[in-house]
């Protein structure tokens, strides 16, 4: 079974029923206890950083995201769910992230571009591609919507980048650890394979 964590943070039903659709057996629970027992898990997340920290360690589900991942259980971060991993955010600098990775979040520079970064772009992957990406075609489009970029520190770890004025982290792999700035449960079908990518590497 994946847990998908509900910490009040959006996108919970959308998310669900993209999973369900591609043959996962999740649920959609804040109960540790059903975490802890999960095969896998997937934090997504729409909103402020501070928030998703805050509503994360109001209930210890803080510490079941990094329990799962230290006993190397699929996880899947989705837009703010992968950002949470980071040190620190920008959009809240006094609230210390999960730290599941060294570096941090930025907000996009000012430039001519609209902010929040909206809409599809298209995703250039890294030659350590990452099982996320299987039968997907370099330079594939994918939804996103943000105001906020993962700045990482770990350059091998980058499994996809997209541009938007500047180049950012789209996607990150490292081990059973994969995270998404974009959304793949509005991402149409090629979001629909990245799910079923997570699932298969779930049932492998």
């Amino acid at each position: 079974m994946i847990a998908l964590i509900d910490y009040g943070m959006g996108n919970l039903l959308s998310v669900y029923k993209a999973f369900q659709a591609c043959g996962a057996d999740i649920e959609i629970t804040s109960d540790p206890g059903v975490i802890a027992d999960a095969d896998a898990v997937v934090l997504p997340g729409v909103g402020h950083f501070g928030d998703g920290m805050k509503h994360l360690s109001e209930n210890k589900l803080d510490l079941q995201v990094t329990e799962a991942i230290r006993q190397d259980k699929p996880f899947f971060g989705i837009c703010l769910g992968m950002q949470l991993l980071m040190e620190f955010s920008e959009e809240a600098p006094n609230v210390k992230g999960l730290g599941v990775f060294k570096g941090g979040v930025l907000r996009f520079p000012e430039s001519s571009l609209k902010v929040p970064h909206m809409g599809w772009n298209n995703i250039s992957l890294r030659k350590n591609n990452s099982r996320l990406f299987q039968n997907i075609d370099d330079e594939s489009y994918f939804y996103f919507v943000h105001s906020y970029y993962v700045s990482c520190r770990d350059d091998n770890i980058i499994a996809a980048e997209c541009s938007y004025g500047i180049n950012f982290t789209a996607a990150l792999t490292s081990g059973n650890i994969f995270a998404t700035q974009f959304h793949p449960e509005k991402s149409q079908d090629k979001g629909l394979q990245v799910i079923k990518n997570f699932i298969d590497v779930v049932n492998s």
